[in-house]
């Protein structure tokens, strides 16, 4: 009788549990909407809050494309530990205040946790690519969709009606986002000459192309070839602990000299355009927190002809989708 009533009450503790989290996931998935909505406004507008609830209708597009990506790469992650048994949570968003003139985006991305062992590199494999994959695939629908309803540019001169000016941007803070061989190759085939095609200094107005090139510069970020990143779990997979040691170990290597190049750059004034500070920051969390070794699984085999394949592709995506100055600020 008495373990009839333990197991009925850890029933119940765990069903509480379950919609609690379930909750939780609703509660962050809501407030990461608000967040990047606020946000969308910011970098479309260009301008700083306060703003009227009139105006956060601009931000809809923004936050609903890059919820989108998001999502679309997490779930990819999701049901592929499903597909192997592997216990994960539904994704966690992460929001991040939108405070005006603060550089950001909104949200700081969106993980899964796994709750279970994964059991051998095959799953590992297969888990870690399905999120860049499936992420990817939403980045070009989201640029494709952005390079092909492109406005007029009456859009742009509404935001600075000074653009064509000799005197715009003198004397202001610049932003350029930095180019990708993909979003050239793709500016390339679904633009035309007669059309106007925002430079990388202006396309953070454009929700769809901001949030584009923002998915291929998160989806790269995921595939650097370190620790527990998703490419360190498809190179490990692919090519066992020693070789992925020393992949990841020249990646760090890279990440550190794009660094400080980027803060010389920056602090000397040299003009460069290479480099960015923010990979040195990025490596430190990575060295830190992240881990450079990925950790051994259970059961190492070799993966098969597809796999391989499909690691390849993985592997292309990051080299299309890097920008090594991804952020170049121009006083």
């Amino acid at each position: 009788m008495s373990e009839n009533f333990f197991n009925k009450f850890s029933n119940v503790f765990s069903r509480k549990k379950s919609k609690n989290n379930y909750l939780l996931h609703i509660a962050l998935f809501a407030v990461t909407f608000v967040t990047t909505v606020i946000a969308g406004v910011d970098w479309t507008s260009g301008k700083g809050g306060p703003y009227e609830v009139s105006d956060l209708q601009r931000g809809i597009p923004y936050a609903a494309s890059i919820l989108f990506i998001l999502g679309v790469h997490e779930f990819g992650h999701y049901f592929a530990a499903l597909f192997h048994k592997v216990k994960a949570t539904l994704p966690y968003f992460i929001p991040f205040p939108p405070i005006s003139g603060f550089f950001n985006f909104g949200t700081m991305g969106a993980v899964i946790k796994t709750k279970s062992p994964i059991p051998n590199n095959k799953a590992m494999f297969d888990i870690g690519v399905a999120g860049p994959l499936s992420g990817f695939v939403a980045c070009l629908i989201v640029l494709i969709y952005g390079f092909t309803h492109l406005p007029s540019i009456d859009y742009l001169l509404a935001i600075h009606p000074d653009y064509f000016s000799p005197t715009y941007g003198k004397g202001a803070i610049g932003l350029e986002f930095g180019g990708t061989i993909l979003y050239s190759i793709l500016q390339h085939l679904f633009t035309n000459a007669h059309e106007f095609v925002p430079p990388m200094s202006e396309i953070y107005h454009y929700p769809y192309l901001c949030v584009g090139w923002f998915g291929l510069f998160v989806t790269s970020m995921n595939l650097i070839p370190v620790g527990q990143l998703d490419g360190g779990h498809v190179i490990y997979s692919m090519f066992g602990e020693k070789k992925h040691e020393a992949i990841a170990s020249v990646s760090m290597i890279l990440l550190l000299i794009l660094g400080t190049v980027g803060i010389l750059d920056s602090f000397l004034n040299l003009n460069l355009n290479i480099g960015w500070s923010g990979w040195l920051l990025w490596a430190v969390v990575l060295y830190f927190f992240i881990r450079v070794k990925h950790p051994p699984v259970y059961q190492f085999e070799e993966l098969g002809l597809g796999r391989k394949i499909i690691g390849y592709i993985a592997i292309l995506i990051f080299i299309i989708s890097f920008s090594p100055s991804p952020f170049i600020i121009s006083f």
